[in-house]
C-alpha cells in the first residue's frame, strides 16, 4: 500500500470521526484540507507514472504489438513489398508442408539446437566449476571467457571463422603441421553445419556467468557433511551439485534454445547468404530471410515466422513441463 492511499484512509476515517462526535469547524475544514491534499499527492503520483512509462508504452505499441499482429495479418495474403497484399487464407501455412526446402530448413535448425545447446551448456558448466575454486584473477579470467557471448553473433567473428575453416584456414594450416591434409571444411556438406555448431559452443560466455553464480549460492556445509561421510568430489558434484544447479540448468536451456532456434547471423555469413553447400547450412531463419526478402513472399516469410513462434513456444512449454520431473527447487 502507498503511501499517499495510507494517508488518504487516514484522512477519511479521521474526518469522518470528527464529524460524527460534533468537533468544531475548523477541526472538521482541516482534516478536509489534509483529505484534499492527500488525494492531489496520489493524483500527482499517477501522473508521473504515467509520464515516466508512457515512451515504454509507445514503443511497445509501435515496436513490438503493431508488427506482430500486422505479420500474423500478412501471413494470411500474398505480399511481395511491390503490391497491395491480397487474401489467400491458410494457403502460406499448406504451402511450407509441401516445400521440401521447409523441411531441410526444420532438419538443419533442429540438429543444431540439439546438438550444440546441451555441449555449449555442458562447457560452460565445466569452466564455471573451474573457475568457482578461487582462481587467483577471477574478475579478469570471467570477463574474458564472456567475450565470446558478446562477439559471437557478430558479422566480424562469422568472417573470422569462415576464414578459420576454409581451405587455406588455420585449421588446415595446424593439421598440415602434422602432416595431415585438410579440407575446405566450410565448403563441405558433411562439416560445414558442424562448424557452426562449434561457433555455438565457443560462445559459453552468458551460461558460464549464470552457472558460476549459482555454484557461489550453494552452502559449503553440504560438502563438509558430505566429505565427513566419505563421498568425493564426483560423488559431491552428482548428489550435491548438479541437484542443487537444476534451476539455474533448467534457466540456461530455455534461454539457449530460444537463441538458438534464432540463430541467423554465422550461418548467412558462413555459407554466403545460401544456406549451402546444397543446403547444410540453411537455418530456419536463413530460409525465411530467403523468401521474405529474396524471392518478396514476405506472406509466406510471415507465416513461416509464427510457425516458429509456435515451435519455440512448444519447446518451451514442454521444458516447463518436464521441468517439475528434474528441476529441485531448496524452499
Amino acid at each position: 500500500m502507498t503511501t499517499a492511499t495510507t494517508i488518504q484512509e487516514a484522512g477519511d476515517d479521521a474526518y469522518r470521526e470528527t464529524a460524527r462526535r460534533g468537533a468544531p469547524m475548523a477541526v472538521i475544514h482541516e482534516v478536509a484540507r489534509t483529505r484534499r491534499a492527500a488525494t492531489e499527492h496520489r493524483k500527482g503520483d499517477g501522473r508521473a507514472a504515467a509520464l515516466f512509462l508512457a515512451p515504454w508504452f509507445v514503443g511497445l505499441v509501435l515496436i513490438t504489438a503493431f508488427p506482430l499482429l500486422a505479420s500474423l495479418y500478412l501471413s494470411f495474403t500474398d505480399y511481395s513489398l511491390l503490391r497491395a497484399p491480397g487474401w489467400v487464407g491458410i494457403e502460406n501455412y499448406t504451402a511450407m508442408f509441401s516445400d521440401p526446402r521447409f523441411f531441410q530448413a526444420l532438419k538443419v535448425t533442429f540438429t543444431y539446437v540439439i546438438v550444440s545447446v546441451p555441449l555449449q551448456l555442458v562447457a560452460a558448466l565445466g569452466l564455471a566449476l573451474v573457475l568457482d575454486k578461487g582462481l587467483k584473477g577471477l574478475a579478469f579470467y570471467r570477463s574474458i571467457y564472456y567475450l565470446p557471448s558478446l562477439l559471437g553473433a557478430s558479422v566480424a567473428i562469422a568472417i573470422l571463422w569462415r576464414q578459420v575453416f576454409g581451405a587455406d584456414g588455420l585449421i588446415n594450416q595446424v593439421l598440415a603441421f602434422f602432416g595431415i591434409e585438410g579440407q575446405g571444411w566450410v565448403s563441405h556438406p558433411d562439416y560445414a553445419l558442424g562448424t557452426l555448431i562449434v561457433l555455438n559452443v565457443w560462445t559459453f560466455g552468458a551460461p558460464m556467468v549464470i552457472f558460476l553464480a549459482g555454484l557461489r549460492q550453494v552452502p559449503t556445509m553440504y560438502y563438509e557433511a558430505a566429505a565427513i561421510d566419505g563421498a568425493g568430489r564426483l560423488r559431491q558434484f552428482r548428489n550435491i551439485t548438479v541437484p542443487l544447479l537444476t534451476p539455474i540448468i533448467f534457466f540456461n536451456l530455455v534461454l539457449q534454445l530460444i537463441g538458438a532456434f534464432q540463430t541467423f547471423t554465422q550461418a548467412y555469413i558462413v555459407s554466403g547468404g545460401t544456406g549451402g553447400p546444397v543446403d547444410s547450412t540453411l537455418f530456419y531463419t536463413l530460409y525465411l530471410y530467403e523468401k521474405g526478402f529474396g524471392s518478396f513472399e514476405m506472406g509466406y516469410a510471415s507465416a513461416m515466422a509464427w510457425f516458429l513462434l509456435l515451435i519455440i513456444a512448444g519447446m518451451t512449454a514442454v521444458n516447463f513441463v518436464a521441468s517439475k520431473y528434474w528441476v529441485f527447487y531448496d524452499d
